[in-house]
């Protein structure tokens, strides 16, 4: 099925409309760039630009950095403050007049990244997969299983979360070189290792397509890899996400049409 995946981030935006049997996207990827914190509605308002110019019409899957339950926005870390409590499912469906299901944007990396990504990653029963852009986003896998709102990026070390002393916004921020950044997040994933002790870290985001640059110097125990999917996969995952959520509540309700025998 062909399924309008979002991806919200702290600068931008994006969505393009997927192939959910194959993780390929079918249309083209649209970005709505913004340069200052935007209120839920201006966002909202873009989701449904989104979809306007692709000219889609059907569920819509969205990834939000920040904890989301049955589609409520709990946190917001990144973004504006007035999210926190917004049903976002909700909004997205009295805008776009189209079912919504809103999930992490790094779960939704994860979801895709497993799916689509590295096939060896399915050989671990324990992975920790992170999105590197604005802030840094967790995602657990045990035994393919998702462990949502993880929210790891907020974890304290020495004093500082683990994103605000390695995301990727600092590097460009305080102008690391990606030695110097790359000691900063390997500080970040000893920390992890430590406390939960994953088989394999992937990392995910626009800069992990400059693995090759950075990546000897961790030095941790167990293997850091790049994800295959890079920027992608929050759009591939949040596609994936609404077309499973609703294929299953459509079969249930289904199924409990049936005549009892």
């Amino acid at each position: 099925m062909q399924v309008l995946g979002i991806d919200i981030g702290g600068s931008a935006t994006k969505g393009a409309i997927v192939d959910t049997e194959t993780g390929l996207l079918v249309s083209e990827r649209v970005r709505i760039a913004y340069k200052t914190i935007q209120e839920p509605a201006a966002i909202v308002k873009g989701i449904n630009k989104i979809r306007k110019e692709l000219n889609y019409e059907g569920p819509i899957g969205v990834g939000f950095p920040g904890v989301v339950k049955h589609g409520q926005i709990f946190t917001s870390a990144n973004l504006h403050k007035d999210w926190i409590g917004k049903n976002l499912a909700t909004m997205v469906t009295e805008k776009t007049g189209q079912p919504a299901v809103i999930l992490n944007d790094a779960d939704a990396a994860g979801l895709a990244e497993m799916r689509f990504g590295a096939p060896e990653l399915r050989q671990y029963d324990f992975v920790m997969f992170l999105t590197i852009g604005t802030g840094i986003g967790t995602a657990l896998f045990v035994n393919g299983k998702l462990i949502p709102n993880t929210e790891l990026g907020h974890i304290e070390i020495r004093g500082k979360e683990a994103e605000h002393r390695a995301s990727g916004a600092i590097k460009t921020r305080e102008k690391l070189t990606w030695k110097e950044w790359a000691l900063r997040l390997n500080t970040v994933l000893l920390t992890y290792e430590a406390l939960i002790n994953p088989e394999i870290f992937v990392l995910g985001g626009g800069i992990s397509s400059s693995f090759d640059k950075y990546s000897k110097y961790f030095t941790t125990k167990a293997p850091v890899v790049a994800a295959k999917l890079k920027n992608l996969a929050g759009i591939i995952g949040a596609a994936i996400a609404a077309y499973e959520t609703l294929k299953d509540k459509n079969e249930e309700a289904d199924f409990q049409k049936q005549p009892l025998h």
